[in-house]
């Protein structure tokens, strides 16, 4: 049985408070299937020129690069000064990275651990450096179940759009105004249909029937 567990961190105990001061409707995501330390760093709703100054002012980055940029996000590589990190040590005892994004000043996180053990051990070590983590759910998932969650039609239409259209290419192929605007939604409405279809393949794949939460 292994255990999943949803973190909320505030950027002033780990990284990229000053560029969340600075700009308050930045949007981070880590990039997706990253579970390393320093991982690439998705941006959006800013403007570049904003980014690339926030950033070198940053106290909390010690350098940055632009790697790709798309018509609605901007992905960097980023390295953190000593001792200043996203997830490092959220992934010490073999934690695995299924989702991490920062807005407002937070970091939330989901990882993935063998046990409540590995899980508790990330925790505390987190306490202990002062870092205020918030632990706002935890899952143990029971391997061998049959999964029953399903996409709606809604979230289904929207993903096979997105992977027709390229837009999970790197670098996208098409934005996800465009992509709403063919689908006749708001950029608001895919943004939710998708962030929710993620969530359900992720629970078919790793969350099936049986499992406890608390």
């Amino acid at each position: 049985m292994s255990t999943i567990a949803e973190f909320r961190i505030p950027a002033a105990d780990t990284t990229l408070e000053a560029t969340f001061d600075r700009l308050p409707e930045l949007q981070v995501e880590l990039e997706a299937a990253v579970s390393r330390s320093q991982p690439c760093l998705w941006i959006a709703d800013a403007e570049r020129t904003a980014v690339d100054a926030a950033l070198a002012d940053d106290p909390s980055v010690e350098t940055s690069d632009l790697l790709i940029e798309t018509a609605d996000r901007l992905l960097y590589d980023v390295t953190f000064v000593e001792g200043r990190t996203v997830c490092d040590r959220l992934l010490v005892d073999g934690g695995s990275l299924l989702e991490g994004w920062g807005t407002d000043g937070w970091w939330q996180a989901r990882v993935r651990y063998r046990d409540r053990e590995a899980l508790c051990r990330a925790h505390d070590r987190l306490v202990d450096r002062g870092i205020g983590v918030d632990l706002r759910r935890v899952t143990d998932v029971t391997p061998g179940a049959t999964s029953t969650t399903r996409l709606t039609g809604e979230q289904e239409e929207a993903l096979e759009a997105a992977l027709e259209r390229g837009y999970f290419e790197i670098p996208r192929e098409i934005s996800m105004e465009e992509l709403a605007d063919e689908l006749g939604i708001s950029h608001q409405a895919l943004s939710e249909r998708l962030r929710r279809a993620y969530e359900t393949l992720v629970n078919e794949e790793i969350q099936p029937v049986g499992e406890s939460e608390t």
